[in-house]
């Protein structure tokens, strides 16, 4: 009897760490200290000291069950991005510069070449957001899971200095609330997908005229990483009032938790086209519409809050990062809360 019989492969172990290898040097920063393969990542705070007041920022997520789709595909490339955005877009949404990111990866199975192409996935989202990939684990759990499942999940750290967090505490009646498009679903409410279309890999291939593309294809494009969008707005001498990463709980979850008390946001439905994505989800699963604005981010990934004479020059900024915005609302007085008109 050893380790192996009992259903855990180190020597696998040791060839998906070098498979992975070269995906993760593309995101070094100059901070990262040492290499892959010690027992903790280090990164160096020489930077920050620089700042007034430095604030360091936390996130961390997974892709949900998204990974069930990822999985039924056999495609594996992608859904890293979805882990590294769900966390840096937090810390993008606060005010941060993401500097580091570590994943961890449970599986039934260590197969290296798959784990290899998730943490292919996971460096090109750190490489979207300028976030060093210093460290990670992956995990056998035999009898635990199933041999092919797994699941992934991650861990960012950024900083920013404390006058410049976004807040929501200066926000103001007559304030413009600006929308950057999502890439569809992103990585909240699979399980409501997963209720509307059967998940087998015929469903999944089924091309559809509406989305120009296979089902699959539309459910697992990557979720968009908004970090330089935001830096871009940073850099142009615009501050952001307020920020909202539109995940869980949709517009009526998340919005108000950008919102200081006193103050209602108003955002107007038809201001943006909605992916089509969603009106075939919507239609295939008879959901209400409130439903879907309370699930899905409905086309809107990330909302901001500027004063009116600073839309057009942020904007233009969101375009240049490569971001497509849309005017979307507005701030009123009165509750705490969010209308959708």
């Amino acid at each position: 009897m050893d380790y192996k019989t009992s259903g855990v492969d180190i020597e696998a172990g040791y060839r998906s760490v070098e498979l992975m290898k070269e995906h993760v040097k593309k995101t070094m920063r100059p901070e990262v200290l040492g290499g892959l393969g010690g027992f903790s990542g280090a990164f160096s705070l020489a930077k920050i000291k620089e700042m007034k007041d430095p604030v360091l920022l936390s996130g961390t997520d997974g892709c949900g069950t998204k990974v069930k789709l990822a999985m039924i595909m056999d495609k594996h490339d992608t859904i890293g991005i979805d882990a590294v955005a769900m966390c840096v877009n937090d810390i993008a949404c606060a005010g941060g510069e993401p500097l580091f990111f570590l994943d961890y990866i449970a599986c039934g199975k260590n197969y290296p070449e798959k784990i290899a192409q998730i943490v292919k996935g996971v460096a090109e989202g750190c490489l979207q957001s300028d976030a060093a990939l210093i460290g990670g684990e992956t995990a056998e759990h035999p009898g635990l899971m199933p041999e092919e499942d797994y699941d992934l999940a991650g861990f960012a750290v950024g900083v920013c200095d404390r006058s410049e967090m976004i807040t929501g505490e200066d926000l103001e009646e007559g304030d413009v609330l600006v929308g950057m498009a999502s890439t569809g679903v992103h990585s909240n409410g699979f399980s409501l997908v997963r209720k509307v279309f059967p998940m087998t890999r015929e469903s999944l291939e089924t091309r559809y005229d509406e989305l120009g593309m296979t089902l699959g294809e539309a459910l697992l494009a990557p979720t968009r990483i908004y970090v330089k969008a935001l830096k871009s707005i940073k850099e142009a001498g615009i501050t952001v009032k307020a920020c909202s990463h539109i995940t869980g709980g949709g517009f009526y979850e998340n919005i108000p938790r950008m919102l200081p008390e006193g103050k209602h946001a108003v955002v107007e439905k038809d201001s943006y086209p909605v992916p089509p994505i969603f009106a075939l989800i919507a239609e295939r699963g008879n959901i209400e519409e409130q439903m879907m604005y309370n699930t899905f981010n409905m086309g809107l990934g990330m909302i901001v809050a500027l004063a009116p004479q600073d839309v057009d020059r942020a904007m233009e900024a969101i375009r240049r990062s490569g971001d497509t915005p849309y005017v979307v609302g507005r701030i009123t007085e009165g509750d705490k809360g969010v209308t959708l008109c």
